[in-house]
């Protein structure tokens, strides 16, 4: 897909962002959640690997480009809204996408009110 034929992405909305949220194509796990600014967008979708906006450093950011653990797009799609997206990849590398050093970054259990 070129850069002529990407859906529209309601970057608006949310001040120029959208997040980005980033599944196993195999294991259907959620692996993290980043943010896409426009440019980050078609970086993503020309290269076929997910490149974030790294809002604390404030430049575009290919996850794993240093870690080897590069997520390349399998299939990706936008909700209804068109102002969030979901990546489904298979991750380079020894698969150890967290800056933690796990598989997924959402490894904190939150106790809630439902048992």
């Amino acid at each position: 897909m070129n850069s002529a034929e990407m859906i529209s992405i309601d970057f608006a909305k949310a001040g120029g962002m959208v997040a980005g949220i980033v599944q196993d194509a195999k294991s259907n796990e959620v692996l993290m959640l980043g943010f896409l600014n426009e440019e980050s967008y078609r970086r993503t979708i020309e290269t076929g690997f997910v490149t974030f906006w790294s809002r604390t450093r404030s430049k575009l950011w290919m996850k794993g480009e240093t870690s080897g653990n590069r997520l390349r797009i399998i299939s990706a799609s936008t909700d209804c809204d068109n102002d969030a997206l979901l990546f489904r990849v298979e991750v380079e590398g020894d698969g150890l996408v967290c800056h933690e050093g796990t598989v997924s970054c959402f490894t904190k259990p939150i106790q809630t009110g439902s048992k």
